[in-house]
Formats: structure tokens, C-alpha cells, sequence
């Protein structure tokens, strides 16, 4: 793909693979883990050498997400802070569904929407960290009671982050020019003035 020397550099090579290494290994305890769920999946589980090895690999691979996925929210965190703008933009977010995004509110890197996402994948990922550590039986000794508790929470935040992330992927190949900045680390200036104005102001000067 042949990208114009004066598109805007949105994340750096190490953003971008710290971003794929969540992506990953979240697709990989996604798989895994709904052989867990559920019967009808654990055809899955040959995916990864049988079920007694997808049984001992999952928890490693959580491990893994939660180490890259720390990084970047100690990363990102500061620039995913709330402020009236984004309130604005979220109580506007049907016009922009519909096709009306010009009188949406001026965003900086990331909008409303990306950050309401920031925050409740950063909950889950908490949610599935500690209760995971509960059920990991291989290593810890809890009280059933906190067991049975953990395979519960470890279950519902898991198909909460899987519909998060299903959201995020849609978003990313719906507002087209958005996958690129994971691929490649650009923006068009296009793309940037008509969806991030304030960023856009911030990195050019204009």
C-alpha cells in the first residue's frame, strides 16, 4: 500500500504491537474459553492439542493479556479521561450512527464512544484478571465458595468483553481509514481533520 508522506503518525511500532498482542491472545482465550462455556464449542479445544492441553494453556495466555493489556492501559489512560465534550459527542452518537457526523463535537485522539470502550474493556479485563487467579486451581487453593463465585464472574465478563470486542471490530472497519493506524501507524489528514478535529489541530498546528 503506497501512503502519503505527509499522513499523520497515529501509534508508534510498539503501540501497535503491544495492540496486537491483546488482540491475539484475546482470540485465543475467546476460543478456548467457549469450549469451557459451552458443549457446542468444545469441538474448539483441538485447537489447541485436545482439552487437557487448551485446559492449561488458556490461563498462561491470560496471563499474557493482562501483562499487555496493563501496558496499555498505563499507556492510554490519560488521554481516555471524560470531559463535557465527550458527553456531548455521546449524546449526539445517533446523529453520527446515521450518517451525520458534521456537527458532532471537536474529539482529541480518541471520542466518547472510544472511551466509554476504554473503560469498560479495562473493567472486565480486571474482573476476568482477578477471578481467573480464583479458578486457577493449578496454582492457588481458594475457598469453593470463591471459586464457584470466580467461574461465574470469569463467564460473565467474558462474554461481555467478547460483545465489547465485536464493537470495536465493527467500529474500527465501519469509519473507514481507521484500520490502517493499526497496520500501518497512519492517518490520512483527511481522516483525522473529520474525525479527531482537536488531534488533528494538536499535531499539525493548523
Amino acid at each position: 500500500m503506497i501512503r502519503d508522506p505527509k499522513d499523520l503518525k497515529r501509534y508508534n511500532a510498539s503501540e501497535r504491537a503491544n495492540h496486537w498482542t491483546v488482540g491475539i491472545s484475546f482470540i485465543l482465550l475467546a476460543l478456548s474459553g467457549l469450549a469451557f462455556f459451552h458443549p457446542a464449542f468444545f469441538p474448539l479445544t483441538q485447537l489447541f492439542g485436545g482439552p487437557v492441553w487448551a485446559r492449561i494453556i488458556h490461563p498462561y495466555i491470560g496471563v499474557i493479556m493482562a501483562a499487555a493489556f496493563l501496558v496499555i492501559f498505563l499507556r492510554f489512560k490519560h488521554l481516555n479521561k471524560m470531559t463535557p465534550a465527550d458527553k456531548e459527542w455521546l449524546a449526539k452518537a445517533k446523529n453520527m450512527v446515521d450518517g451525520n457526523d458534521h456537527d458532532m463535537p471537536e474529539q482529541g485522539k480518541y471520542n466518547g464512544g472510544q472511551k466509554v470502550m476504554f473503560w469498560a474493556l479495562a473493567a472486565c479485563m480486571l474482573l476476568m484478571t482477578l477471578s481467573g487467579l480464583a479458578i486457577w486451581r493449578a496454582w492457588f487453593g481458594f475457598d469453593i465458595t470463591l471459586v464457584r463465585l470466580g467461574a461465574v464472574v470469569h463467564a460473565a465478563a467474558g462474554a461481555v468483553m467478547i460483545g465489547l470486542i465485536m464493537v470495536h471490530v465493527y467500529a474500527a472497519i465501519w469509519v473507514k481509514g481507521t484500520v490502517r493506524a493499526m497496520w500501518y501507524g497512519t492517518v490520512t489528514r483527511a481522516w483525522a481533520k473529520q474525525h479527531h478535529r482537536g488531534w488533528y489541530r494538536q499535531v499539525t498546528g493548523k
